[in-house]
């Protein structure tokens, strides 16, 4: 591994690069630039969302968001999500990987966290074995549902014009 690694906080340059990550991950899932650029603007505003590349040489290989959560359960501490996380192909088995876990992992230390989490799909065994050999451990169930188009529910509104304080926007239930 070069001594030149470095893993860093990423900016609006870095985005062509990460959407080529992603398409090497799935070619049918990848944004547009003009969508990724509207998404990362957006992520800017969470207070602790942040889009990560690792680079060698200049060259962008790496990629993970890290996002710390604030909690009411766990007597307050925060926990982190670590998401999206992909390497360059031919830039694998190379310490990238390993290097950018340890990195997120040190934030969210840094943080407060007392756990970081992270998923992966069912048929990824590499990525399987590479997360165990960095401490994770396989742990409950993991659920999700897909929402659709533009996600939402007929039962809950948005409501305009509130920013939800702290939260973020203020929803409610609709009771018909």
């Amino acid at each position: 591994m070069s001594a030149d690694l470095v893993v860093r906080p990423a900016g609006p340059a870095d985005l062509p690069a990460v959407l080529q990550l992603y398409r090497e991950l799935d070619p049918d899932d990848a944004l547009d630039l003009a969508e990724a650029r509207a998404v990362f603007d957006r992520m800017a505003r969470y207070p602790d969302y942040t889009l990560h590349v690792a680079e060698v040489d200049g060259e962008v290989l790496g990629t993970y968001t890290l996002l710390v959560v604030e909690n009411l359960a766990h007597r307050g501490s925060r926990s982190a999500v670590i998401e999206a996380v992909a390497v360059a192909g031919a830039a694998q088995g190379r310490g990238i990987g390993r290097a950018m876990m340890g990195r997120a992992l040190d934030l969210a230390r840094a943080k407060g966290c007392y756990k970081a989490a992270l998923s992966t799909r069912m048929s990824r065994e590499r990525a399987h074995a590479f997360y165990e050999s960095l401490g994770f451990e396989r742990h409950g169930f993991s659920f999700y549902t897909e929402l659709g188009e533009g996600g939402g529910s007929p039962l809950i509104d948005v409501m305009p014009g509130h920013d939800g304080g702290p939260g973020g926007t203020d929803v409610t239930e609709r009771v018909s």
